[in-house]
């Protein structure tokens, strides 16, 4: 049996833990505007690039050539 004490420590300690994962708590809104702020962003032109060479690659694929 655990005596009351120690549990409300145990408690306690891993109090911290779950509030740093809780979605709609501080860290969890300050991720979120920090993913909005990088969703609008728009895709770098070298992406975009190796992007449409990896389509072709795959085209070429496909046709077997």
């Amino acid at each position: 049996m655990i005596e009351p004490s120690k549990e409300k420590k145990r408690v306690g300690r891993d109090a911290p833990h779950k509030a740093a994962f809780d979605p709609n708590g501080p860290i969890g809104r300050k991720l979120k505007s920090f993913y909005d702020v990088i969703e609008t962003e728009p895709v770098p032109d070298r992406i975009l690039d190796l992007l449409g060479k990896l389509d072709e690659a795959e085209e070429k694929a496909k046709s077997g050539s």
